[in-house]
């Protein structure tokens, strides 16, 4: 479990105190810093510490720096269930903080979020205002992040894409074998998710698509049958917005990730709601993802409200509205999706599906050749 946080004063030392009870610390570790610049901001120093191990389903008490306020996090259990939270394109608006008032609201374990985090536009100082909103949940519960172009913030001559994500927003990329933090993976109970970053290079000769087909080689689906891959540009969308975004990682990615038996992809960008049938190669399939697209966490560029006719045949729910979705896997063979909108501050639940898994209905054992091949391949 990695702690990050920021400090003004650049003495401070990267140490977190840790025990299963308040006040009393019974272990620490001391990890890393890192700063950036950006034009006229210099960010303040930035800490990433790992702690444990640490004991599955059970409540820490930390702090940080050696002093200030303490907090708690909850880990995550170690086998079924396992409760994702999931919100993407965030943003800092009045919707933003209803759409986290409703997740600190439920029973969760992990927050997932594909891509637009804090909507900072190349003004720093909104990525230091972000990191203030999100604490009270953030602090409590792991959240497992990628990119979306909102955290490019590239200047030609100037910076690079990704400069302060990158410092700010350090994942387990390095653990999971990966040599950039726009792309990587992790096992939670018995679920095996992938971060996948639209916005590097995702050809069959990218360094993104080798690693993934290493990561894939390394998938045990006897102890993580379930398969999530979360990335931000939608390849299945019938909304106007973004419309062909996707289209070349898709080109690129789709057959992998159908020969691997992908369960579920989730998905931003697209300031609305849509969930589609099990689908492959533009059509349903049984053996094929359920894709969700969830860009509707409160971003400042408002709703994508229209939608395009007619509705495609894989396409099962859609929807204009703020909201985030819960998705509850039960156990190897059962998972339980719901979104809930975020309608008069009250988080109604407007859509609602039960998810069966790819291994137990046999579609595995029909794409093992498939996949072994595609593995193979130079």
């Amino acid at each position: 479990m990695r702690i990050s946080w920021i400090t003004d004063d650049k003495s401070a030392p990267s140490i977190v105190e840790y025990g299963m009870s308040p006040g009393q610390y019974s272990s620490s570790a001391e990890g890393e810093t890192t700063s950036y610049s950006y034009i006229f901001y210099s960010s303040g120093k930035i800490h990433h510490t790992v702690i444990g191990p640490l004991e599955h389903d059970t409540v820490y008490f930390y702090r940080c720096g050696g002093q200030g306020p303490e907090f708690q996090l909850k880990t995550p259990p170690a086998q079924f269930p396992v409760t994702f939270a999931v919100a993407g394109d965030l943003g800092q608006t009045g919707w933003t903080k209803t759409t986290l008032d409703h997740i600190d609201q439920c029973h969760y374990d992990i927050h997932l979020l594909p891509g637009d985090l804090s909507y900072a536009d190349c003004l720093q100082h909104r990525w230091d205002t972000f990191g203030e909103l999100v604490q009270p949940l953030a602090s409590a519960r792991p959240w497992m992040v990628t990119e979306g172009n909102h955290e490019k913030e590239k200047i030609p001559l100037f910076t690079d894409a990704f400069t302060s994500y990158n410092a700010r927003w350090k994942m387990p990329f390095q653990e999971s074998g990966s040599t950039s933090n726009l792309y990587y993976s992790f096992e939670v109970a018995g679920v095996h998710v992938i971060m996948l970053g639209s916005y590097t290079d995702y050809d069959e000769q990218s360094g993104q698509y080798s690693w993934l087909k290493v990561d894939l080689s390394k998938v045990d689906r006897k102890k993580t049958p379930w398969l999530v891959v979360l990335f931000h540009v939608p390849w299945y969308n019938s909304n106007n917005a973004h419309q062909g975004e996707g289209d070349g990682m898709m080109a690129a990615m789709e057959p992998l990730l159908y020969a691997a038996g992908v369960d579920i992809v989730l998905a931003g960008h697209v300031h609305a709601y849509e969930r589609s049938n099990r689908v492959n190669n533009g059509n349903s399939d049984r053996c094929g993802t359920v894709h969700i697209t969830i860009g509707d966490g409160g971003n400042k560029e408002g709703l994508a409200q229209k939608y395009r006719e007619p509705r495609p045949e894989w396409s099962l729910f859609r929807e204009a509205s703020f909201g985030h979705g819960e998705l509850k896997i039960v156990n190897s063979t059962h998972a339980f999706w719901s979104w809930h909108r975020n309608d008069d501050d009250e988080p109604v639940r407007s859509d609602q599906v039960w998810i069966t898994s790819l291994m137990s209905a046999g579609c595995l054992e029909e794409k093992s050749y498939e996949l072994k091949k595609m593995l193979m391949a130079p």
